[in-house]
C-alpha cells in the first residue's frame, strides 16, 4: 500500500474529494475534566459527519487554503484517506501558536501511520512559518487522545477561548515544535 502525501489547492477541495472518506468513529470512553483533574468517563456515541458537516468542512478547508494556511491530503490509489490543515494566523500571548484545525484519517486506514505523517507535515510547515507550537483542540475520545499523547502533545499552557466555546469537551493541547520536525 503506497500513500501519496501532497498539499491541496483550494480548487480541488470539494465535496467529491471526500466521497470515499469514512469519518465514522465509535466512541466508548472520553476524557473529561472533573474537579480540576482529567478522568476517563463512559461516554458512548458514534461520531460521524452529516452532509451538512461535510459542506462545512469543505468551506473551512477552502478558507484555510485561501487565507495562507496549508491543507494536506493523504491518498491511496488516488482516493483521499487522510487530511490535515493548519491556519496561518499566529495566536497566543506571544504569537507562539499556529492552529492545527483538522487531522482526520479514514476509518478503513487508521493505524497505518497516515495520521503520524500528516501531523509531522503540519508541524514542519508551522515551524517554517515561525511558530513555536502547534495548538490542537482535540476530540476527547480515549483513542484520539492516545494518538496525540504518542505524538508528544501535552495540555496547552494557554487555552484558546474560541475553541473551548465551540467544543467544550475537546482537550486543548499543544505540541512544541523543535528540531525533530
Amino acid at each position: 500500500m503506497r500513500i501519496e502525501y501532497r498539499r491541496l489547492e483550494k480548487e480541488e477541495i470539494c465535496r467529491e474529494l471526500f466521497g470515499q472518506f469514512i469519518r465514522r468513529q465509535e466512541v466508548t470512553k472520553c476524557w473529561r475534566r472533573e474537579g480540576g483533574k482529567w478522568v476517563i468517563q463512559d461516554a458512548p456515541f458514534i461520531d460521524d459527519w452529516s452532509e451538512e458537516d461535510y459542506q462545512l468542512l469543505v468551506s473551512c478547508l477552502k478558507n484555510t487554503a485561501e487565507t495562507g494556511g496549508a491543507v494536506w491530503g493523504a491518498f491511496c490509489g488516488g482516493v483521499l484517506k487522510g487530511f490535515a490543515s493548519v491556519e496561518s494566523e499566529p495566536f497566543g500571548s506571544r504569537g507562539q501558536y499556529l492552529d492545527l484545525t483538522s487531522l482526520h484519517v479514514s476509518g478503513d486506514m487508521r493505524g497505518e501511520g497516515i495520521g503520524r505523517t500528516l501531523f509531522h507535515k503540519a508541524g514542519q510547515w508551522a515551524k517554517e512559518k515561525g511558530a513555536d507550537k502547534l495548538y490542537i483542540s482535540g476530540h476527547s475520545a480515549v483513542e484520539t487522545q492516545a494518538f496525540y499523547q504518542a505524538m508528544g502533545c501535552a495540555e496547552a499552557e494557554e487555552y484558546c477561548r474560541k475553541h473551548v466555546e465551540a467544543e467544550p469537551y475537546d482537550c486543548q493541547l499543544e505540541y512544541i515544535l523543535s528540531d525533530r520536525q
